[in-house]
């Protein structure tokens, strides 16, 4: 058996990758890669994963769910343009990689960024506190959750100003209010289903408002809306299959389950390390990732044994990302506390071993 710690592709239940490649072969009648998009059959589809996503987030009404394609990534241009409004600037957190994307992106269309906070000077190895929110530009953007620095926001930032969410790493892992933001976009690959497809959850009432002189049809969110997800050829399989995991979530307990299940996991990882002489957190506190725990050993010369302890155990991705270096322990929503149980129990026994 393999415990699949990885960042991404996520990890996600096997009755899901069941169904799903059931569908591959036959969908009614036909490969689900080769049905018209313009079917019914696929229309349905559509909008049941639509309707999955609103249940699952209580999404209130005067909201719309998108699937695109182009990733976080692209949601990166495509958050910043369709909120520009007539001042062109807009405050953001910079709190890793990913949140220092979408700050070159807003510039790269014509926003004047303000990085009213930022965790830089120490890597990132925390999230900015005391800050205050500027009240003079015309949206806020952060990233609710730091795969690489394994770093996540515990609160909703607090503005009157319409606010902006990248939630690619942790959306659907916990209770989210809807209400509070303008934009939330995530990439499928973590907690939702397979990359390809984007999730959009926007308000409906920002939409067509964007002052910006260039503005592709694509990147306009009104158009999407307006063609119900399906201004061009959706990415079929990823949504397909992220329907299939919105209706293994809500049959196991919803958001709520999911959340107690992810905070059993993340504890019983950092009580290991906290406790353990042989390793020590990348991150302290609060600000600790529920999805994303990294953590270093206390002596550099035991790697290759920790290596190929973990290694024969089963367990895949537990190496950390070059930015930080040491172990990154990837716990999405489908990965089982069993395996984060084999993790520790790996830990304790290298630790047993050299005293």
């Amino acid at each position: 058996m393999k415990h699949n710690f990885g960042a991404g592709p996520c990890i996600l239940p096997q009755d899901v990758f069941k169904d799903a490649a059931k569908a591959v072969i036959d969908f009614n009648g036909l490969s689900l890669l080769e049905v018209s998009h313009r079917s019914r059959d696929l229309i349905k589809v559509m909008e049941e994963a639509q309707s999955l996503v609103k249940k699952a987030l209580n999404v209130p009404e005067g909201y719309s769910v998108l699937f695109l394609q182009g990733g976080a990534s692209l949601g990166f241009t495509i958050s910043a343009l369709n909120m520009m409004r007539d001042s062109k600037s807009a405050g953001y957190i910079n709190t890793g990689t990913w949140a220092k994307g979408a700050i070159n992106e807003a510039k790269a269309v014509g926003i004047d960024v303000n990085v009213f906070a930022n965790s830089e000077d120490t890597n990132f190895n925390y999230i900015p506190k005391d800050f205050v929110v500027p009240s003079d530009v015309d949206f806020i953007h952060y990233t609710s959750n730091n795969t690489i620095f394994g770093t996540q926001f515990q609160y909703v930032v607090n503005t009157d100003l319409p606010l902006i969410c990248d939630m690619s790493s942790d959306i659907f892992s916990k209770k989210i209010d809807v209400s509070k933001f303008d934009i939330i976009y995530a990439g499928a690959q973590k907690n939702l289903g397979p990359a390809g497809a984007t999730l959009f959850i926007v308000k409906e009432e920002v939409l067509g408002k964007s002052t910006s002189s260039f503005m592709p049809k694509y990147l306009n969110l009104k158009n999407h809306v307006d063609k119900d997800s399906m201004l061009n050829t959706p990415p079929v399989f990823s949504i397909y299959t992220s329907m299939l995991n919105l209706r293994n979530l809500i049959e196991n307990g919803g958001v709520d389950a999911a959340a107690a299940r992810n905070e059993a996991k993340a504890s019983m990882l950092y009580n290991e390390v906290d406790s353990n002489p042989l390793f020590k957190s990348a991150v302290q506190g609060i600000d600790r990732s529920k999805m994303n725990a990294t953590f270093l050993l206390t002596n550099d010369s035991l790697k290759d044994q920790f290596d190929a302890m973990w290694n024969d155990a089963g367990i895949i991705g537990l190496k950390g990302h070059r930015s930080v270096g040491g172990y990154r322990a990837s716990m999405y929503n489908a990965l089982s506390i069993e395996s984060v149980k084999i993790l520790t129990e790996v830990m304790n026994e290298f630790t047993r071993k050299n005293g």
